[in-house]
């Protein structure tokens, strides 16, 4: 049997910070990003107006920006390792984020089989939004399933990673959880609780629950 490993972004593979706050940085624009991710955490806005009202604020943005906020970002270690040891047991490890897919993508390049994010215009922003591209918590179910379709497994096959509201949704869809550096609520439901800045020991609590197959 073959397993999948969805991994969310913000929070989860990345250490008490996000993709938007790390953009927001490289531009001098924390404290605005701070009140609305505050505001997006409270449920007061949506993804779409998160999103929206994020392409406003990044009218400056510039690929060079985008690269320094993913090279600088607070990571956890050993992702690439964990994806590694993915490919070789021949199982699939993928992305699911409601972050830029311009950032999100970026993880392609430490051996993520895919990295799905809410569908951004390309940097230098020269169009506006599409909110139908947007990604919401039930949405990265349906992306789950498009996946799992892709590599030929089930929701049964697959193990989730997250650690907020956004991944409630997903965690309630796959029999494997791991709630990493989560919210009380969501570590409540998960199969595994992980705190700490390895992922190789997160990834390490899922052993004895993944199928084994011919790659192991």
């Amino acid at each position: 049997m073959t397993a999948l490993h969805l991994f969310d972004l913000d929070g989860t593979l990345m250490h008490g910070s996000a993709a938007p706050v790390e953009i927001s940085r490289q531009l001098g624009l924390s404290a605005e990003t701070t009140a609305l991710e505050r505001e997006f955490s409270e449920r007061r806005i949506g993804p779409p107006e998160f999103a929206m009202r994020l392409h406003a604020l990044w009218s400056e943005l510039t690929p060079a920006h985008v690269r320094a906020a993913f090279d600088g970002a607070p990571w956890l270690v050993g992702i690439k390792e964990v994806w590694q040891e993915i490919r070789e047991r021949g199982d699939y490890c993928a992305v699911i984020s409601l972050s830029p897919s311009f950032f999100v993508e970026l993880l392609l390049e430490w051996g993520a089989h895919a990295a799905h994010g809410s569908v951004f215009p390309a940097v230098p922003f020269t169009r506006p939004v599409d909110v139908s591209g947007i990604l919401t918590p039930a949405g990265k179910v349906e992306v789950a399933d498009r996946l799992c379709a892709r590599f030929g497994v089930s929701r049964g096959d697959c193990v989730a990673y997250g650690d907020s509201v956004t991944d409630e949704a997903l965690f309630a869809a796959v029999p494997v959880s791991v709630a990493v550096n989560a919210r009380p609520f969501l570590a409540a439901s998960a199969t595994h609780v992980y705190e700490g800045r390895d992922l190789r020991e997160a990834y390490g609590l899922t052993r004895p629950t993944l199928p084994q197959n011919a790659g192991s």
